[in-house]
Formats: C-alpha cells, structure tokens, sequence
C-alpha cells in the first residue's frame, strides 16, 4: 500500500464520517432549532442538534470503516503448547495458550476478508499435539495469498510444522528453531502399586486396548506398537516440513530433532531469512507489490457469553487438575504423543 493510497483512503474516510455529521446536524437543526419557537425551546434545540451530531458522526465512522480498507495483510499469532482447548497440558500451572480450533478460524476468517490480501503467522511456541498442529498448518497453507511464518523466541516442534505451511520463514539470529520430532511419553507407576500392596486388573476386548496405561509394566510387543505410532508420526512431520519447505527428507532427518539457533537454521535451509517483523512485512509488500503494508492482529471472534463460559471451563479445569494431580487417575497418565 503506498503513502498517496493511504492518504487518500484517510481523506475518504474523514469526508465519510464529515458527511455523516453535517448530515445529521442538518436534519437536528431543522427539527429542534427551526421548527420550536421560545429561546429554551431553541437553545435545547441546539444542544440536541450536536447530539445528533456526534450520532451521525459515529454512524459515518462505521460505515467509512466498513467501505474502506485501512490494511492489507492479517497477522494471527500462535503462542504456548498447541492443545486443541488451548488448556497448556494437564496441569494448571503450564502457560495456555490459544486453543488450535480458534487460531484455525481466525485464519479461516482473514482468507475471507476482503481486505486481508497477504497473511503473517507470528510463533513463539514450543510445540504440543499433532493434530492441531497439523490443522493450523493446513489453513495457513490454504489461505488464497502470500504467508510468512514469523518466529519470535522459539518455534519448535509443533510450531515448525506449522511453518511449514507458509511460503516463507523469517526467524531472529537467536530464535530456537527445529526439534523436528515426536515424543511418546508415559509414567511408570507399576512399581510404586506394587510396593504399596495395589495390583492392576483390567477387562478388555482386544490386545493392545490398554496399551500405555501406566498401572502395568509394558511388555516387549507393546512397546514396539506405541514405538510404531512414535515413528508413524514422524514420518508425517518429516513428510510435511519436506513438501512445504522443499527440502530433502534426508536433510531433516539429518538434524536428529535438534534445535538450531537463527542463523543456523537458515544456513541449513530451516528458515529463509533472519530479519525483525519490519523486515517480514516488507517482503509482503514486495509480494503484494506496493511500497508498505498495514498489518492487522486478527483475534477469535467470541461473544461475551462464550467468554463467560470459556473462563469458567477454565476454572474447572484448573480445579479438577489440581485435585487430579493429588488423588492420581489413570487418564493422567494416558500415554501422550507430542510434536
């Protein structure tokens, strides 16, 4: 967007709210200045008059806003462990995050303004579930425009595979990059049961129905299953960073899930460019092909009642967590596959 298209989208959306105030003090004047008669009568005419006016100009900002655009590209930004519920994990005390679902949409959202022509995806997060992880990837991949994943502190694991997704990856010289990887993940709780007198007996149809449970020692033929998942996974993430980032499979696998700081990660072909957030944006702008651009943060449409509800789970959920957490149950320790 250049400089004279900016001003000139300013003068119009001053002459639009301008418009909509003359009108309205136009239409108050006639109705409570010149039709009463008596000065009190003429003098609150006046002031309901400004008051009208103030209306309309409100009315005129809305509808300038509405009409003309005063950006051009969408930033939706991806912080904590990406969970599907944006909960942070299973204890309360782990930072949350967006939920995956509302950053998919918030992205699903800006592909359909009209306005948003160019998406920035900002990342600073240490990975989380495959999933959600995958599904941000896909909308970001999606979006009908130019994208550039921007990565702040860190974008590991999970974040990465959403990078993946974009056409181009900025990081900083000290952003930690990569740990392309999966983890499987269980406590072991078998012994603890055993020296308290506590024996695990369960019914199930199927031989692997209970694969994982951390109440029983895990036999050589399970481990090789849930290792089988482990690899599965990894040969996705694999699949994904080499098709988005067109780099050999091999190359990734090379890396062993290290993580590599900026300048390093470029120099492996993990990002394309060390720069700020300025410098992310002017390569939008040459995409777009305009001087500069105007950068909108894009957030999850909620209403008040949602919120209402959205803090309450989270209060419940921080609660029974806690209580968990004491009392132990068998989901805590369901066995856990994290990117």
């Amino acid at each position: 967007m250049s400089a004279e298209t900016t001003r000139q989208e300013r003068f119009v959306r001053l002459a639009i709210v301008l418009s909509g105030a003359a009108l309205a003090l136009a239409v108050g004047w006639v109705l409570f200045v010149f039709v009463p008669s008596g000065n009190g009568a003429r003098l609150l005419g006046v002031l309901l008059a400004v008051v009208l006016a103030v209306v309309g100009a409100r009315v005129g900002a809305r509808i300038a806003a509405s009409r003309v655009s005063t950006y051009d590209v969408a930033a939706v930004s991806v912080e904590g462990p990406i969970t599907r519920d944006g909960s942070g994990g299973r204890l309360p005390t782990r930072n949350s995050g967006k939920s995956a679902d509302d950053v998919v949409e918030t992205i699903e959202n800006a592909d359909d303004d009209g306005d948003a022509r160019a998406l920035l995806v900002e990342l600073n997060t240490p990975g989380g579930q495959v999933v959600p992880s995958e599904d941000i990837r896909l909308a970001a991949e999606r979006f009908d425009g130019p994208t550039v994943a921007y990565a702040t502190d860190t974008c590991a694991s999970g974040g990465y595979w959403i990078a993946s997704g974009c056409d181009d990856f900025y990081a900083r010289e000290g952003s930690v990059i990569g740990s392309i990887g999966v983890v499987g993940s269980r406590p072991n709780a078998s012994d603890l049961l055993e020296r308290v007198g506590v024996s695990y007996e369960q019914f199930t149809a199927g031989e692997y129905k209970d694969a994982g449970v951390p109440l029983k020692e895990i036999g050589d033929d399970e481990r090789a299953y849930l290792q089988g998942i482990v690899d599965d996974y990894y040969e996705q993430f694999v699949d994904r960073v080499a098709a988005g980032r067109d780099i050999e499979p091999q190359t990734i696998r090379d890396t062993e899930a290290r993580v590599f700081l900026g300048t390093e990660a470029r120099d492996r072909g993990l990002v394309d460019a060390i720069g700020t957030r300025e410098d992310a944006e002017e390569h939008l702008a040459d995409e777009l092909g305009t001087e500069s651009v105007t950068v909108e943060a894009f957030e999850p449409q909620r209403g008040v009642a949602e919120r209402l509800r959205g803090g309450a789970t989270h209060t419940a959920f921080a609660l029974g967590a806690g209580i968990a957490s004491v009392l132990g149950t068998e989901e805590d320790g369901e066995f856990e596959f994290r990117v």
